[in-house]
C-alpha cells in the first residue's frame, strides 16, 4: 500500500513539474527574445537563451518619443486608486445583499444580476461619460468606468459575507450597540481578507491591462497609461518598418526599428509588474475563490 502511494505521489510530482515548466517556458522565451538581436531572430528564430545579447528593443522604447515613466506613473495611480475605491464600493454594495433582513435586498440583487445579463453598449456609455459626466480627456476617464461595480465581483463578495461570516458575530456586535457601518468596517472587512484580496487582484489586473478607456475617452496623449503608450509605440514601429520596406529612401531603412524584439519588450514591460505582485496575493486568491464560490 505504501509503495503504491509512493508511486502515485511521484507521478503527481512529475506531472506538476511538467505543468510548471509549461507555464514558465513562455515567459522565459518572451524575456529571452526581448534581449536578443533582431537580426538573429529573423535569421534563426526564437530561442530560450539569447544567441546574441542586445538591448536595442528597450533602448527604442525608452527613446521612442514617448514618456514611459509618465505612463507608468499614470497607470500606477489609476490602478491603486481605482482598485481601492472600486473594492470598497463593491464591498459596501455586497454587504446589504448578504443581509437577508435588509428590506431593499431583492431590489438591489435584481439590479446587480441584470447587469450580468445586459449592458447599454458602447455608444450610450460613451455619451454618458463624455456628455453627462464630462470625463473626456481627464484622468477620471481611466478610473470611473471601472468603479461601476462588476456584478460578478459583487456576487462573489456577498456570497463570502453570507457563508463565511457567522451571523452570531454580527448579532452580538449589534446587541453591544455597534451600528451597521462599524460592524461592516471593523468586523466584516477584517474577516474577509481572502475574498477582498481576490477581487482586488481582479480589479488590479483590469485597471493595469486596460487600454480601451484610454482609446475611447482620451485624445490627449499625455494622459495615456502604459498600455496605450506601448500600443502607440508598437503602431509607430510597424509603420516605420513597413515604410522602410516599401520606400526607396535609405533614411527610412536605417531608421527601421527592431520590430520583433520590440513586440517582446512591450509584452515584458506590460506584464512584469503583475508577475511580481501576483505571488504575494496567490494564497488569498486561491482561498477567496474557493470560499466565495460556495453557494449558500
Amino acid at each position: 500500500m505504501f509503495r503504491e502511494n509512493r508511486v502515485w505521489q511521484t507521478a503527481a510530482h512529475i506531472i506538476y513539474i511538467l505543468l510548471t515548466i509549461a507555464c514558465i517556458a513562455p515567459f522565459v522565451l518572451l524575456i529571452s527574445s526581448s534581449l536578443t538581436d533582431e537580426a538573429v531572430i529573423l535569421k534563426s528564430g526564437y530561442s530560450f537563451f539569447p544567441k546574441e545579447f542586445s538591448l536595442d528593443a528597450y533602448r527604442y522604447l525608452l527613446t521612442g518619443g514617448e514618456s514611459i515613466a509618465r505612463a507608468y506613473g499614470i497607470t500606477v495611480f489609476v490602478t491603486i486608486f481605482g482598485t481601492a475605491t472600486g473594492l470598497l464600493m463593491s464591498a459596501m454594495l455586497a454587504y446589504p445583499l448578504s443581509r437577508r433582513d435588509y428590506p431593499a435586498r431583492n431590489i438591489l440583487l435584481f439590479l446587480v444580476v441584470i447587469t450580468l445579463l445586459f449592458n447599454g453598449g458602447l455608444v450610450p456609455t460613451y455619451l454618458v461619460y463624455t456628455q453627462l459626466l464630462n470625463l473626456k480627456n481627464t484622468i477620471w476617464a481611466l478610473i470611473v468606468p471601472g468603479l461601476l461595480m462588476n456584478g460578478f465581483n459583487v456576487m462573489l463578495i456577498q456570497t463570502f459575507f453570507r457563508t463565511s461570516i457567522p451571523s452570531a458575530v454580527i448579532e452580538s456586535a449589534s446587541i453591544d450597540g455597534a451600528g451597521e457601518f462599524r460592524i461592516f468596517w471593523t468586523i466584516v472587512l477584517r474577516l474577509s481578507t481572502p475574498v477582498l484580496a481576490t477581487v482586488g487582484l481582479f480589479q488590479t489586473l483590469m485597471y493595469w491591462n486596460d487600454w480601451m478607456n484610454g482609446t475611447v475617452y482620451l485624445t490627449n496623449t499625455k494622459l495615456y497609461g502604459i498600455q496605450n503608450v506601448l500600443n502607440r509605440i508598437l503602431s509607430d514601429a510597424q509603420f516605420l518598418a513597413s515604410s522602410s520596406f516599401g520606400a526607396n529612401s535609405n533614411v527610412l531603412a536605417s531608421a527601421s526599428p527592431p520590430l520583433e524584439t520590440v513586440k517582446m519588450a512591450i509584452a515584458v514591460i506590460g506584464v512584469l509588474p503583475v508577475l511580481i505582485v501576483y505571488p504575494f496575493c496567490q494564497k488569498y486568491f486561491v482561498k477567496g475563490i474557493a470560499l466565495g464560490a460556495v453557494k449558500g
